[in-house]
């Protein structure tokens, strides 16, 4: 019985512990959290979209003439100024995509569309080629990927290896079907 009495006074002891420890003791300073800057919150977005605010009052007729010519002119050189300092703060980092503005996602659609377009032209010889496409990567291919043609097979027969014309049905050697 002892023992069960030392035991619940241990673990009561423990969950008190565990209860006022966060109160006696303060916790550790969490790591600050990452928060990217909303483009809405930089300068550029601030202007770009004072401009379209003073667009859109502008058209409901909120805004005179003079001072849509005033705020159009003072927000402008603001969004001017914003975009040279943003090229050049990318420029002295030296970001892929300062020249083109474009993000990471374009640029690497961007290869990997001149990646298949030279895959395309570089098709090994006797590969599919298609009447209006021209020769297709894929060496299995019966259609054409881009417009649906049928493709003119400038390959060998599988059965026998022979040599097929460009509108074969069936192999001049071993009269085995071509792939339709």
């Amino acid at each position: 019985m002892t023992l069960e009495v030392i035991a619940a006074v241990l673990v009561g002891a423990a969950a008190v512990w565990l209860v006022l420890q966060p109160l006696i003791a303060p916790g550790r300073p969490s790591a600050p959290v990452f928060e990217p800057l909303d483009p809405e919150e930089t300068p550029k977005g601030v202007a770009l979209a004072a401009l379209k605010e003073i667009e859109f009052d502008r058209e409901t007729g909120k805004l005179s003439d003079e001072d849509y010519a005033y705020l159009k002119g003072k927000y402008t050189g603001v969004a001017l100024e914003a975009l040279r300092a943003e090229s050049a703060e990318q420029a002295a980092r030296g970001d892929s995509a300062a020249g083109g503005g474009l993000g990471d996602v374009e640029v690497m659609i961007a290869a990997r569309v001149r990646a298949l377009r030279s895959a395309a032209t570089s098709a090994p010889p006797g590969a599919p080629s298609c009447p209006t496409c021209g020769p297709r990567p894929e060496a299995d291919a019966v259609f054409c990927s881009t417009c649906a043609r049928r493709l003119r097979q400038g390959g060998a027969c599988a059965g026998c290896g022979a040599a097929l014309g460009p509108a074969s049905r069936y192999c001049e050697r071993c009269g085995a079907g071509v792939a339709a």
